[in-house]
Parts: structure tokens; sequence; C-alpha cells
């Protein structure tokens, strides 16, 4: 019995050793993972500088334009601008003087821990027909491209103006390299296409459709068209496009009719567009091309001290009214509002002093009208920003610049179209709208405007800034798509200087 006894025991102590064993080699086999983790940090194949920043998606708090610090947002690529105005407050409210570089370029401040980093483009030497030569600029010296310490050559007015977003890019890439010329430093030219983020194609597409797009008696194409064709066969041999199959090509198309044949053959890069209204979404979309503003055509509202009381004008529309494709509201809105009080909605054209006309209308009205015409976009909400004009949206398809870092629900009234055509819909939103609330919109409008504002030199946070802003935000994206192209990569490549055909998505038609 005693034995018996004795092997039970044993037994016991037994399992209980083999358990105590058991927990003493998982804790050490779980520390030394820990230990292991801390040592060796992050693989060294993996840029955590592409890495998404958790309060990204927070550069506007409620409206709040005073409730973050541009230290909170770490942006993925290079020194970018904030969204919103910057919150000075935790420095004594004292403004930091803006420290230049060798070119003269304005350099970030020091707090910022991506100072050095910026977007590098390369720029293909083109020809000047395919850009200056198009404003009849003649090249000088052998140089494709203008001195501009000479002279700036000027881009045509009128409505021409209003997608010359091509023209003020490719002069900003070009200051880039110019000693002397302050500008701000969201992106430089590079000469070695291999250091470089994206590879800029600087064809002036919008003012070749406008001036040369239609085909003239003696021609078989018109110059467009013809410009178009020797673009593609110039673009897809060079061995940057090979190499990436032109996913980091930047194509620009601000124009919804330009590049109507090109878009076909070069529909791999990022376009850089108005809107989407006329691309099927397996040629362009929002995930890999970039929504530019178009340049306003009215005069800006300096020294704005208006107010809710001081506009007279309720709601302002001047404008085209008869529109084919989603502009049909136009008409409906017409004839629902024209015999409204305090509420202008005419026919109008830049004809007969019309810039002028609508800029004094604009500058005088709490909230201008932008139905979707044609397309879903116009230059009608950038003229309305222009005039602290709370801009009410009437376009369910538009795509908006800059949308992924900034609210423009803050600034605007956005209505559904089948909202906008019920009876005395419009009109009752609008007049339920009271003076503090216009008046806080009104506001917000004075502290973004400058994101809209087209200028040479350019200047840290204006529309020129905010778009290489919006390129460099997808270059994440293109490595992606760059990397994944070239897994196969060591079975060849198509010879140099072959066309190599790249086919429309399947599903296009």
């Amino acid at each position: 019995m005693a034995e018996k006894h004795s092997s039970s025991s044993l037994g016991v102590i037994s399992r209980k050793s083999m358990f105590c064993l058991f927990s003493l080699v998982s804790a050490l086999f779980i520390l030394s993972w820990f230990l292991m983790l801390r040592s060796t940090g992050s693989a060294g194949f993996i840029d955590l500088s592409l890495l998404p920043h958790p309060k990204l998606n927070s550069v506007i708090d409620n409206g709040n334009s005073a409730s973050w610090n541009r230290n909170d947002v770490e942006p993925s690529i290079g020194n970018r601008a904030p969204a919103i105005p910057v919150d000075n407050e935790g420095d004594g409210g004292e403004e930091k003087p803006q420290e230049k570089d060798d070119l003269g370029d304005v350099k970030c401040n020091s707090f910022d821990n991506n100072c050095n980093q910026v977007l590098k483009v390369f720029m293909y030497d083109l020809p000047s027909e395919f850009h200056f030569g198009l404003l009849d600029w003649k090249p000088q010296g052998g140089s494709v491209w203008p001195d501009l310490r000479a002279k700036v050559p000027a881009y045509p007015g009128g409505l021409n103006l209003q997608h010359s977003i091509e023209y003020w890019l490719t002069m900003d890439l070009l200051a880039s390299e110019i000693p002397g010329i302050s500008r701000a430093r969201s992106a430089v030219r590079v000469q070695n296409s291999s250091e470089a983020d994206v590879i800029f194609v600087p064809f002036f597409s919008s003012i070749s459709y406008n001036r040369y797009s239609k085909v003239n008696p003696h021609q078989k194409k018109s110059k467009n068209k013809s410009l178009e064709e020797k673009l593609v066969k110039f673009v897809t041999s060079q061995k940057e496009w090979r190499r990436s199959g032109g996913r980091d090509h930047i194509i620009l198309a601000h124009h919804p009719n330009s590049m109507l044949y090109a878009r076909m053959k070069l529909w791999t890069a990022m376009f850089i567009l108005a809107d989407f209204g006329r691309y099927s979404s397996n040629i362009a979309n929002v995930g890999k091309d970039v929504i530019a503003p178009y340049k306003h055509v009215i005069k800006s509202y300096a020294n704005d001290s208006s107010n809710f009381d001081s506009r007279p004008t309720l709601l302002y529309f001047q404008g085209a009214i008869y529109r084919k494709d989603g502009g049909f509201a136009r008409q409906e809105l017409f004839y629902a509002l024209k015999d409204e009080k305090d509420v202008h909605f005419q026919f109008g054209s830049v004809q007969k002093d019309g810039v002028s006309k609508a800029s004094q209308g604009m500058h005088s009205s709490k909230f201008c009208l932008n139905i979707a015409g044609d397309t879903p976009s116009s230059n009608r909400l950038f003229d309305a920003i222009a005039s602290h004009c709370v801009p009410v949206i009437i376009s369910d398809d538009i795509e908006l610049p800059y949308e992924d870092v900034l609210d423009y629900s803050q600034f605007c009234i956005f209505v559904r179209t089948s909202d906008a055509v019920r009876e005395k819909f419009l009109i009752n939103l609008v007049r339920s709208i009271k003076k503090d609330e216009w008046t806080r919109m009104w506001q917000r409008l004075k502290e973004v405007e400058n994101f809209f504002e087209f200028q040479y030199p350019s200047k840290e946070g204006d529309a020129v800034q905010m778009i290489w802003q919006a390129v460099a935000r997808k270059v994440p994206a293109i490595r992606l798509k760059v990397n994944k192209f070239r897994r196969f990569s060591r079975f060849g490549t198509p010879k140099d200087g072959v066309l190599r055909k790249i086919p429309s998505p399947s599903n296009f038609w």
C-alpha cells in the first residue's frame, strides 16, 4: 500500500515538473522573439517613409483650422504644405523667416523632419512645337526652352487661361533649375531619370486643342492630331516609358477634349485632368489620376471687407443655360428661379465685357451656383472661390482637387441634382442658411483661396504646389504598380526604338 502511494506521489511531482519546464521554455521563447524584434527593427527593403501617417486624414478637424499643427502631419513624400493654414500658437505667434537654398528656392523650416525631401521630376526635352512653340515662342541658341531670366512667354488670355495648367507646371520645373528665382519647393527637376519619382511630359495639350484642333482645307488631319501622334511615338519609344510601362509618367490633358487620340495610347500614365466626364473609368479614375483646378478667369476679390448684409444678391448664376449631358438641370433651374427676388440667373458669356460683369456680380452675391454642364466641372466653381461667394454645387459626378486633404463641405453647399430640381427645394435651402453660418463659410473661402491660385514664380501653398503635392501622394501607388510590372523583367523587354503597342482595357468599349 505504501509502495502504491509512493508511486502516485512521484507521478504528481513528475507532471508538475513537466508543466513548470514547459512554462519556462515558453516564456524564454517569447522573450527571445521580443528581444530579436527590438534589436533588428524593420526590414531594410521597406521604405517606411511611404507608410501613411494616421493623422493624414484629419488635416481638417470639423472645420477648425486652428485645431492641428503642421508637425502632426508627416506626408509620405517630401516637404508638403499643409492643406489648411498653419497654427503658429505654439511658437509664440512669431513667424519664422523663410530660408532659401543656393537656387533661391524657399526652404522649409528646420522643425520639418522631411525638409530635404521633395518630389523629383524628370522632364523630357521635347521640341518646342509641343509646348512654348504653341504660344508663338521661337527657340534661340539651340535650346528648346525659353530663358525665363530674360522673358517669360505669355499664355493666351480669355477662356484659354482656364485650362493653362501645363504651362504653370512646366514653368515651375524650369524655374527650379535657375539660381536667383525664389519659388516654393514641392518639386524639382532632375536630369537623371533613374533618380526621379515621376516623368513629366511637357505637352501643352489644352492650347493645342483650342488653337489647332480644326482641319484646314489643305490638311488631311489637324495639327493637334499630328502633334498627338508624334508625342505617342516619341514617349513610348523612350527607355523611361519601357522601364515602367508608362506608369510613372505624367500626362496633362486638362481641357476635356484634349488628347482624344493620345489618351487611348498612353492610358497607363497618370493624367492631370479637370474631371472624368469624358473618360472611361478604365482610362482615367480617381485612384490613378489627379484632378487639378481651373485657373479662375474673373478677378480675385482682394481686400474683401464685405459681409452678409453688404452682398445684396442671394444667389448668382451667369452662363450658358441650355447644355447637353448632365447640364439639363440648368434649364430646369432657370425656369424655377428666374422670377425669384434677389436671384440673378441669366445667360452670359465672355463677350461684351462679360468677365467684368461676372466679377461684379459674384463679388456682390452671397451664394454662387455651380451646375454641371457638358462635363461635371466648370470654371465657375473657382471663380466663386476667388470671389468669396459660397459655392452651391449641383453636379453629382464632380471630382474636386485635393479632396483627399481638403474638406469642401466647410465652404461649399452640395445639392443632389434630383433634389435641386424639386419645386422650391433649392431656394428654400439657400434662404435657410443664416448669417452666422454663411459668415463661417465665407471666412473659410478666404483661408483656402490661395490653394487655387496659379502664379509664377509659384509660392508656398498655391495651386502649382498643391498639384505637385497631390502627385506626390500618388507616388507610393505608382511604385507598387511599377514594381509589379517588373516582376518578369528578367525574361526581356521590348527592343529600343520599337513602338510598343499598349492595348486598351478589354472592357473599355
